[in-house]
C-alpha cells in the first residue's frame, strides 16, 4: 500500500512541475480509483412477501406472470461489472434459478429459486471467481 501512495505522490508532483510552472493557475488533481476484482455481496434471502418480488421488478419483462410463491431471491455484486455475465452463465448452469436481475453496468445479479438452489448457485459462482479467477471474495450469508 506504502508504495502505490508513494507512487501516486510522485505522479502529483510530476503535473505539478510539467502543468504549474510559471502558470500561476490553480491546480485541480482528480483522483480515480478502479474497482478490484472482488465479491462483494452474496446474499440469500428465504421465501418473501410476494410484495418483495413485485417491488424488486422480477415480475415483469421475461420473468413476466412468473408465480415467486415459496421462492427465495439471492443478490450478488461482482467488479468489475461485467463478471456479473459470468455469474449468470454459473448460476442457470449450477442449479434450478431464475435471473431476476442482471445489470453489467453495476454488477448485481438478483436470483430466484428454491432456497437451496440459489445457495448451490452462489457457492458456484463464488468458487469460481476465488479459485478460477483469483477474485477477493465474501462468504455467501443467508436470513
Amino acid at each position: 500500500m506504502t508504495d502505490n501512495k508513494e507512487h501516486q505522490e510522485g505522479v502529483q508532483n510530476l503535473f505539478s512541475r510539467v502543468f504549474d510552472q510559471g502558470n500561476g493557475r490553480t491546480r485541480r488533481m482528480v483522483n480515480v480509483t478502479v474497482a478490484g476484482r472482488e465479491i462483494r455481496l452474496a446474499h440469500v434471502i428465504g421465501v418473501s412477501e410476494a410484495s418483495v418480488y413485485k417491488n424488486l421488478g422480477l415480475d415483469i419483462g421475461t420473468n413476466a406472470g412468473a408465480d415467486f410463491t415459496g421462492m427465495s431471491i439471492g443478490t450478488i455484486h461482482i467488479t468489475p461489472p461485467e463478471s456479473a455475465i459470468i455469474a449468470a452463465d454459473i448460476a442457470v448452469k449450477s442449479g434450478d434459478v431464475i435471473i431476476g436481475f442482471l445489470d453489467r453496468f453495476s454488477g448485481t445479479l438478483i436470483l430466484t429459486g428454491p432456497r437451496v438452489e440459489v445457495r448451490t448457485a452462489f457457492d458456484e459462482i463464488v468458487k469460481y471467481f476465488r479459485e478460477g479467477l483469483n477474485y477477493k471474495t465474501c462468504p455467501v450469508t443467508e436470513r
